[in-house]
């Protein structure tokens, strides 16, 4: 809280949310994954498997890609991040109520999902009206480490969202 008792909002980089070897591991993809082309019989989760169990690097890629692990002092903590909706529940007038927050546009709905702990659940009664899935929002709330499953994609984070506004530089 501020001197005049508003809330002060910490404006927060996506990558701050993850451990440093999580960000490591990710920043350092294994080199094999660019030389396999799409669709070929290298393109397959056995294939993929087999080369992961041989490649100490590649382990390390797999497990960031699905991490839970956090930053615990961001528990409890007013942040300003901004993101992505991928909604998950809407209200009858239409607004998103339930959603993940992302950082990149088309996470969850047309690649992988990002890692867990890249991943903000929010419930939020008031909803938003979402017209476009390509826009960026600013999300202001107090963020809490909790984990979320949806068929969507795993937060490891959940954001009790105060304000959201559409993202302009």
């Amino acid at each position: 809280m501020s001197d005049n008792g508003t809330k002060v909002y910490q404006e927060v980089e996506w990558v701050a949310l993850m451990p440093e070897d999580d960000l490591s591991a990710l920043l350092n993809r294994p080199e094999f994954l660019d030389d396999i082309a799409d669709g070929s019989d290298e393109d397959s989760v056995e294939q993929f498997a087999s080369k992961m169990l041989e490649d100490e690097r590649a382990q390390q890629y797999q497990s960031a890609l699905t991490s839970t692990r956090v930053i615990k002092e961001f528990d409890g903590k007013a942040i300003r991040i901004p993101g992505f909706i991928v909604p998950l529940e809407q209200n009858d007038e239409q607004q998103v109520t339930t959603f993940f927050v992302v950082p990149y546009f088309g996470a969850c709905l047309h690649m992988p999902p990002p890692p867990p702990n890249q991943i903000l659940f929010v419930e939020y009664n008031e909803g938003v009206a979402l017209e476009n899935l390509y826009d960026a929002y600013w999300f202001e709330g107090t963020i809490n480490i909790a984990n979320h499953e949806s068929a969507l994609g795993t937060s490891a984070y959940s954001l009790q969202l105060d304000t959201v506004t559409l993202y302009e530089e």
